[in-house]
């Protein structure tokens, strides 16, 4: 039994934003990602960010992610890569599997003092005849594909979903050299910010609203798309469908937070749609109704990296506050700055449904669990 103060399980802006935070006020951290690099989403949005300074406006992600790890390795945090957190057990014990394909694999159980779940979310996928065909896909596998893998999942896309994943994507896919013949949305409007969308339609990639995908064509893959309008009830319309040649379907529905180790360890859980789903039960700090155990990110509710940011700062401070590395008064001006930032992310029409949902969440932590 490996035994470590704090383990973060997740390596993305979450993860690495609570690690960052407990370990530069003295805490011994460890983070465990799945993947070859921490840093998760922030190396595929290769975008600059907008807002404000505060929110880091005029930087992109991927610069954001290159700070991070460079902060974390100033700071002592530990990071183990290519490792999966296969299991929460009482006692705050994660089992962890290490090893990549090319290795053998072994598996080993890491106990913490505080625990801090930045698991992330994973995309919704559109079921259709012939969605299983090579070449359709998630719009953030293509994302992968192209801004880390330098790949392009098809010459000829048609994406599924506006919001700004399906919007941000499609622009990047056609900055890697490919033509997005169109996007397609069922409901009446677009879903993301209209500075995106813009992009695309200046460079005269149809938006079709009331639209969704039928059926892709193909043999041994994706040949062509057939999209159709729908009703008022979501239903196709006979006689408006369209056949486009396309040679890859890419789909952003949305994400639905990844909860599974919450739920195995008995966070008590909510659901929301408004956030994705299935959710654990967070109070101001970010802690659950399991003493110890902290949420960070996609999995607390599905928003932007800024906002997984600040949650991560959240749950980072209060466990240097919790393990005795900063006073109460301290740590209480500290999350004040992070909380003006959040609420400050979470205005306007985009904003303002995810933070009543999340003030909500905090709320149904109160009455369940009590306490602030």
């Amino acid at each position: 039994m490996i035994k470590k103060e704090v383990v973060v399980i997740g390596g993305g802006p979450s993860g690495m934003a609570a690690a960052i935070e407990a370990a530069k006020r003295g805490a011994e951290v460890l983070v465990i990602d799945s993947n070859q690099k921490a840093g998760g989403q922030l190396f595929k949005q290769i975008h600059k960010f907008f807002g404000s300074s505060a929110h880091r406006a005029g930087v992109r992600g991927i610069d954001i992610g290159n700070e991070l790890l460079t902060e974390a390795k100033e700071n002592g945090v530990e990071i183990w890569l290519n490792s999966i957190a296969i299991g929460l057990f009482a006692g705050k014990t994660v089992a962890v599997e290490i090893g990549t394909d090319d290795e053998e694999k072994q598996v080993v159980t890491v106990q913490a003092e505080k625990i801090v779940i930045a698991s992330g979310a994973s995309e919704n996928v559109v079921r259709f005849k012939g969605w299983t065909l090579p070449g359709v896909m998630g719009a953030g596998a293509a994302q992968t594909m192209v801004n880390i893998n330098r790949v392009l999942p098809g010459k000829r896309i048609l994406m599924i979903g506006t919001g700004n994943v399906g919007l941000i994507v499609s622009y990047q896919l056609m900055q890697g050299g490919a033509d997005v013949v169109a996007l397609v949305e069922a409901a009446p409007k677009i879903g993301g910010y209209a500075v995106h969308a813009s992009k695309i339609t200046r460079a005269g990639v149809p938006i079709k609203t009331r639209y969704t995908v039928v059926e892709a064509r193909g043999e041994s893959r994706v040949e062509q798309a057939v999209i159709g309008q729908v009703d008022e009830n979501w239903q196709i319309i006979p006689g408006t469908e369209e056949v486009l040649d396309v040679d890859a379907i890419c789909i952003a529905a949305g994400l639905k937070p990844l909860t599974e180790l919450a739920m195995m360890y008995g966070c008590r859980m909510d659901f929301d749609p408004v956030l994705g789903g299935w959710i654990p039960l967070h109070n101001h700090n970010m802690e659950t109704s399991c003493e110890g155990i902290y949420v960070a990110g996609d999995i607390t509710g599905v928003e932007e990296a800024n906002t997984a940011l600040e949650e991560g700062r959240l749950a980072g401070i209060d466990i240097a506050e919790k393990c005795g590395y900063i006073s109460e008064a301290d740590s209480e001006a500290e999350k004040a700055k992070v909380w003006e930032r959040l609420d400050g992310l979470r205005l306007g029409p985009h904003g303002e449904a995810r933070m009543q949902a999340k003030l909500h969440q905090i709320n149904q932590f109160k009455e369940a669990v009590g306490g602030e």
